[in-house]
């Protein structure tokens, strides 16, 4: 890894507001580091689990680099794409370190370090979280499903600040990938609020 300093605002998120980081369902990367190797694959299957700890989950398919490196050192980082990211989200869910030793390059990716992290994070992401490892070695076997603890987050302040995502003010660039399938993603849509009599 090279790491560089990330290119946007970035503030640390409480980890009581860390799940709503993920709750509103979007495409994933999945960043992991073991052995002085690094990857990334994006990940359609990812949701926040618990609240206290923060737990996630998110779905590693066999076949996949990422998951050897998640399960030799025990840990990895969610990042929230954006729709700037369209293009490398998808090239990095299709192409595998296993057949593509420069796969991270060819596909553009720009490494960066959290401050007190070893980890590799995505820059231009819009929220990232980063997880141990909860080891559950049916689940992991039988179902590809893995359980991450939050241990920290972090937002690009100008999407995701005061606990709440700011789509509908941010620049449209900054909204997170839905994946659908075939190549087909989703940009999130409009903010609507049940109103106040409602609640």
């Amino acid at each position: 890894m090279n790491p560089h300093s990330p290119t946007a605002p970035i503030a640390p998120v409480p980890l009581d507001k860390a799940y709503r980081l993920l709750n509103h369902g979007p495409t994933v990367l999945v960043s992991a580091r073991h052995d002085g190797v690094d990857n990334v694959m994006a990940a359609a299957w990812a949701c926040a689990l618990d609240f206290a700890p923060p737990k996630l989950t998110v779905v590693l398919d066999k076949a996949t680099r990422t998951r050897e490196l998640v399960e030799g050192s025990g840990t990895f980082v969610i990042q929230v794409p954006t729709v700037a990211q369209l293009t490398l989200t998808h090239t990095l869910g299709t192409r595998s370190l296993h057949e593509a030793a420069d796969k991270l390059e060819r596909s553009g990716v720009q490494l960066f370090r959290m401050p007190g992290s070893e980890l590799p994070f995505v820059d231009g992401c819009a929220a990232w979280l980063q997880c141990r490892l909860i080891a559950e070695p049916h689940n992991q076997q039988a179902y590809d499903l893995f359980i991450g603890e939050v241990v920290a987050a972090w937002s690009d302040t100008r999407v995701f600040r005061d606990g709440h995502w700011h789509f509908e003010t941010a620049d449209p660039a900054l909204r997170s990938l839905h994946y659908i399938a075939g190549g087909h993603f989703l940009a999130i849509g409009e903010t609507l609020t049940v109103p106040t009599a409602q609640r």
